[in-house]
């Protein structure tokens, strides 16, 4: 983490904490990576075992990332549609247009 030099966190550290608690899946998959680089586990010996680590938990960073964006930006588009008075939902019509004819 950047400090600055009285130890406090700089202005761009605390900003990217704010947004990795506003999205907790994307902090679960950095953390992932860190414990890779840090070898938490202990279980990886090699630089290949550590290279195919890195690539699962970036792959699945990636997967994360594209889920988080998708359910923005439905909910955007979805406040969009609702706030346009211009906008109206296309309902199908129950008639054939013609009235029926009493006999």
């Amino acid at each position: 983490m950047m400090s600055n030099s009285s130890g406090s966190l700089d202005e761009r550290t605390k900003r990217f904490i704010a947004k990795l608690h506003e999205h907790p899946e994307l902090q679960e998959r950095f953390e992932g990576v860190m414990a890779v680089v840090e070898n938490a586990d202990g279980d990886t010996l090699t630089a290949d075992d550590a290279e195919q680590r890195v690539v699962e938990e970036l792959q699945m960073l990636g997967r994360e990332a594209l889920q988080c964006w998708a359910k923005r930006k439905a909910i955007g588009l979805e406040h969009e549609y609702d706030e346009r008075r211009d906008y109206q939902r296309k309902e199908k019509k129950d008639s054939t247009g013609k009235p029926d004819m009493v006999q």
